[in-house]
């Protein structure tokens, strides 16, 4: 596990706007709205949300399914483990996923869009990403996750097209610029869970520095939790801030800040484990575009141009159809799975 640098004194705390999203309903605030996630996005890529129609109640509801979840027996939950599904859904065990190579250490369920899975003559007609399309693998015992993840899933897509159409007109283009790749959105839900680690471990990484290589993230954290930390100019920085209830934490990936030329800022960020005896709950929904989506490279208005980020990827190849670069994600985060179900995609080379 990599150690997280040490600094000489703690981090600052709290730097990003809080944005109401029901201030697009109106006209007299959906245009300050659209300047404050122009700036936001453009000068750090994170930013806080609140009104997303995420209620109270379905938050206790989703928090205790995800307990319920990681207190069941060792044996139930290796039942849905992802070395079982060649679309690396179900439960990930602790320390069994990587970032950039490092090792995260956190336990997970992993929930995409619920689909059957295409048979091996369809297969053979379909680009390699296609065998990610299938079904996700849910506990016997928990029923009621499935529910509620519906439920989370539903209201947070909404969010995000939302916020997408708010960013192509921010950015000078038509409403559905972004929109209309996301006919059949490629979701990616995580419930996580990361256990606490004793005081002085060098354990000190959730997840190690990374952007996100999508679209768009919103992340729900456990109340009064922390952990998620972004890089700035001035070092690392806390970005959570707990004194707000049903806030979201967003942010933008590496196809957004390509589509924009670099103009939207996808800015490396990486999560601390939290001290034992704490644990920490957070729940991510990656929304992505549909996975034979290409994104084309939005041509800024005169008084935007000039003023974008330079590119600088943290990964070796990025590709501009989303499936491949949702295939290279996978393969590489869970190399156990690649290796039993996609040995011929590993030794290609190719992701």
């Amino acid at each position: 596990m990599t150690v997280a640098a040490k600094s000489a004194s703690p981090p600052p705390s709290f730097p990003f706007p809080v944005l109401d999203l029901t201030d697009l309903d109106s006209p007299e605030t959906a245009a300050t709205f659209r300047a404050a996630l122009l700036k936001a996005t453009h000068e750090v890529g994170f930013f806080y949300l609140t009104g997303t129609g995420v209620s109270p109640a379905l938050e206790e509801r989703l928090l205790a399914a995800a307990r319920s979840f990681f207190a069941l027996p060792e044996a139930e939950k290796l039942e849905i483990e992802n070395i079982k599904s060649p679309r690396f859904r179900g439960y990930t065990r602790l320390g069994n996923e990587r970032t950039l190579g490092q090792v995260d250490w956190r336990e997970q369920i992993d929930i995409w869009p619920e689909h059957e899975a295409l048979s091996a003559e369809q297969l053979a007609t379909q680009p390699p990403y296609a065998r990610l399309i299938g079904p996700n693998l849910w506990p016997a015992r928990l029923p009621e996750l499935k529910d509620v993840v519906a439920e989370w899933q539903a209201i947070l897509n909404a969010a995000a097209h939302k916020l997408l159409r708010a960013w192509a007109l921010a950015l000078g283009a038509e409403e559905d610029f972004f929109d209309k790749h996301f006919a059949e959105p490629t979701t990616r839900l995580k419930i996580v869970k990361y256990p606490g680690v004793e005081p002085g471990s060098s354990e000190t990484l959730g997840v190690g520095p990374h952007k996100d290589g999508g679209c768009v993230t919103l992340l729900w954290v456990q109340p009064g939790a922390g952990g998620l930390q972004v890089e700035t100019e001035q070092g690392w920085v806390d970005a959570i801030n707990p004194s707000i209830p049903g806030l979201f934490v967003v942010n933008i990936g590496e196809m957004i800040e390509h589509a924009t030329g670099g103009y939207l800022k996808a800015t490396v960020h990486r999560v601390l484990a939290p001290v034992a005896p704490a644990e920490r709950i957070s729940v991510p929904i990656f929304f992505n575009p549909s996975m034979d989506a290409t994104f084309p490279v939005l041509e800024l208005p005169e008084e935007l141009r000039g003023k974008t980020h330079a590119v600088r990827a943290t990964d070796d190849k990025i590709h501009a159809l989303y499936g491949n670069n949702l295939l290279k994600s996978r393969l590489r985060a869970h190399p156990d799975v690649a290796a039993i179900h996609h040995p011929d995609l590993v030794a290609s080379g190719k992701y």
